[in-house]
């Protein structure tokens, strides 16, 4: 038999692994179980291996495998629609050498402005000066203003985005939960993750499970542009 409590964090992890492919942090756990302290969860984790119901995958940060649910939580409501996800329409580009807008052209593409670099990882300066411009697919650019922004860190890299890519921003001042934006936090460091929003709270995630979730209040965090697109060189 299971407890309340470890019935919960057991459909939490299900659920998570579902939508994402990856379990919550531990510090999600505690605030989805709302305990106070994470030693609660490495308990409840640990009472659930020795059940037999999950596996932890030897060194890999936060590797947790399901391995079967209780026949009565296999009846439970389904998880949650899974969170919009990024896949990038990945082409092999290269960027021009020469500063100064470009004219859009059917074959070459549309040329975007290249403003700098942005960090998947911890916040470094973003939304730089206009240096150069970058060709895109005619496709990959829809209504509004466009900008490109060099990708260094890895993590964003379980959504695709690796490190020394480029992404190609829409301009906005808003986003949906799970949308993958550039955000300014506290007016002065940029950074490239997923946000969600809950009451007052604002979270940035990222898509490693190396780096943990950051939270944020209401007035910390402007979101920049949302992301439509990735350029990759080889």
């Amino acid at each position: 038999m299971l407890t309340a409590k470890q019935k919960e964090l057991l459909l939490l992890i299900h659920h998570r692994v579902q939508e994402t492919g990856v379990p919550p942090s531990f510090e999600e756990m505690k605030e989805a179980l709302d305990l106070k302290s994470k030693s609660g969860i490495h308990r409840l984790i640990t009472a659930l291996e020795e059940r037999g119901f999950i596996r932890r995958l030897p060194h890999r940060a936060r590797a947790l495998e399901i391995v079967k649910l209780p026949e009565a939580l296999q009846d439970e409501a389904p998880p949650p629609a899974p969170r919009p996800a990024f896949r990038p329409q990945v082409i092999e580009g290269g960027r021009s050498t020469a500063p100064g807008p470009l004219p859009p052209s059917a074959d070459a593409g549309m040329a975007v402005p290249m403003m700098g670099r942005i960090a998947a990882g911890v916040p470094i300066s973003a939304i730089q000066d206009h240096s150069q411009d970058v060709l895109c697919p005619p496709d990959m650019i829809g209504q509004g203003e466009h900008f490109a922004l060099e990708v260094v860190g890895d993590s964003m890299i379980e959504a695709g985005i690796h490190d020394g890519d480029t992404v190609i921003i829409r301009r906005a001042h808003t986003a949906s939960n799970g949308d993958i934006v550039v955000a300014l936090v506290e007016k002065e460091e940029a950074t490239l993750k997923r946000i969600f929003r809950q009451g007052s709270k604002v979270s940035l995630e990222a898509a490693n499970p190396n780096y943990e979730t950051r939270h944020f209040g209401p007035d910390q965090v402007e979101v920049q542009g949302r992301l439509v697109g990735l350029i990759r060189r080889y």
